[in-house]
C-alpha cells in the first residue's frame, strides 16, 4: 500500500452562522507521510478533516490528491479510509462482518473479500476474534476492527479523528506504539486530528498545530517542541516556565529569582524554558527560589518553585532528591535551552 500527495489550496470554510472554522489554508501532506492536526476544541482541526474526507466542501479553495482535484467529490469517491472517535461500527455484525462490509458494498467477490479480510486480521492482530460479536470485543480490540475495516478497500489515504480519545490512558499508550509500526509498515498517508499533544508528538511525522482557524505552526514534533513559532504554541505544546526581564547585565538578563545566561543582542521582555531544561545544582545556580511541593512521577520528581513571579516554575528533576517545602533551591540552565517568543 503506498500514499499519495495531499494538497489544500486556499481552502477556506464558514458555517451557516457566520463562524469561519477554517481560514485560507494551504497544506501539503507528502506521500507516505503521517501528519497530526493537533489544537483545541473549535480551531478548525475536524473540519480540515472533513474537508479532506469530503464530509465538508470548501467554500472557497481546492482538494487535490495527487493529481486529482477532488474538491466536489463525496466521501465515497475519494478513496479515503477513516477511523472515528467513536469506531461507527456496526453491532449487529461479527468482526469479520464488520471489515469485509465496505468491499461487499464494492461488489469484491466472496473468495477475495475472504482473503482480504484474513490478511487485515491478522495484520491488526485479531484474527482469532474473527466470528466474535462487537459486544464481546474490548476498547481496544473495537478500535482494530475500525482500522481494519477503513483500511480495507486499500484507501490512498487514511484519515483518523481522535482515534484513541475513548480508550484508557494506559491503553492508549500502548496503543499509540502499535498504531505508530502499522502506519510507517504500511506506508499510507494518514491525518489525524488529536487535542492530546503526547499523541501528535509520538505518532506524527509532521504536527499542524491550529489556532482559530489559522496555521500556528507546521513542523516535525522536535521543532514545534524546542522552537515553537509564538506562546500559543508553546504554552499547548508542553509546558513552559516564563521569566520576566526586568534588565541587563554583562553575565545576561535580570529576571525573577537571578540572573539568566542570555548572549543574544536582543533583551526580550520574556524568556522562556522548558522544566526539563532546570537543573537543581548544589551552587548559587542562575536563578533561585523557594520549593512549594514536589510530586514523584516515576522516572522523575516534578518540583515546584516560587521565585517572585506571577507563576512558579516547574522543574522536573531526574535526580531522586527529596527536598522539603520551604527549602530555597539553586537552579541553572544550559543558555541554549532559553527562548522568546513572537506574540
Amino acid at each position: 500500500m503506498t500514499g499519495t500527495t495531499l494538497r489544500l489550496i486556499g481552502c477556506r470554510k464558514a458555517f451557516a452562522d457566520g463562524t469561519v472554522a477554517v481560514h485560507d489554508l494551504n497544506l501539503t501532506i507528502e506521500a507516505g507521510e503521517t501528519l497530526a492536526i493537533l489544537g483545541p476544541s473549535g480551531c478548525g482541526k475536524t473540519t480540515t478533516l472533513r474537508m479532506i474526507a469530503g464530509l465538508e466542501q470548501p467554500d472557497v479553495g481546492q482538494v487535490w490528491f495527487g493529481d486529482q482535484d477532488v474538491t466536489r467529490l463525496p466521501i465515497e469517491r475519494r478513496d479515503v479510509g477513516m477511523v472515528f472517535q467513536n469506531y461507527a461500527l456496526f453491532p449487529n455484525l461479527s468482526v469479520e462482518g464488520n471489515v469485509v462490509y465496505g468491499l461487499k458494498v464494492r461488489g469484491m467477490p466472496a473468495a477475495e473479500r475472504s482473503r482480504r479480510c484474513a490478511e487485515l486480521l491478522e495484520l491488526v492482530g485479531l484474527q482469532e476474534h474473527a466470528k466474535r460479536g462487537i459486544h464481546e470485543l474490548s476498547g481496544g480490540q473495537r478500535q482494530r476492527v475500525a482500522l481494519a475495516r477503513a483500511l480495507a478497500p486499500r484507501p490512498k489515504v487514511l484519515l483518523l479523528d481522535e482515534p484513541l480519545a475513548a480508550l484508557d490512558a494506559q491503553l492508549r499508550e500502548r496503543l499509540r506504539s502499535e498504531l505508530d509500526q502499522l502506519l510507517r509498515g504500511l506506508g499510507i498517508t494518514s491525518v489525524f486530528v488529536t487535542h492530546d499533544q503526547g499523541e501528535a508528538m509520538a505518532l506524527g511525522d509532521r504536527i499542524l498545530v491550529m489556532q482559530e482557524g489559522r496555521i500556528a505552526q507546521l513542523g516535525t514534533p522536535r521543532e514545534i517542541y524546542q522552537r515553537p513559532a509564538n506562546a500559543f504554541v508553546a504554552g499547548f505544546v508542553g509546558n513552559l516556565n516564563a521569566f520576566t526581564v526586568s534588565g541587563r547585565t554583562a553575565g545576561g538578563l535580570t529576571v525573577n529569582g537571578g540572573e539568566l545566561p542570555w548572549s543574544q543582542v536582543d533583551e526580550p521582555a520574556t524568556v522562556y524554558c522548558r522544566p526539563e531544561h532546570l537543573r537543581v545544582v548544589s551552587g548559587a545556580g542562575h536563578v533561585r527560589g523557594r520549593l512549594l511541593g514536589q510530586f514523584f512521577q516515576g522516572a522523575q520528581s516534578r518540583l515546584l518553585i516560587e521565585v517572585g513571579a506571577a507563576q512558579p516554575l516547574l522543574v522536573d528533576s531526574p535526580d531522586g532528591t527529596v527536598h522539603t517545602p520551604g527549602d530555597l533551591i539553586a537552579l541553572s540552565v544550559a543558555p541554549q535551552a532559553l527562548f522568546a517568543l513572537h506574540p
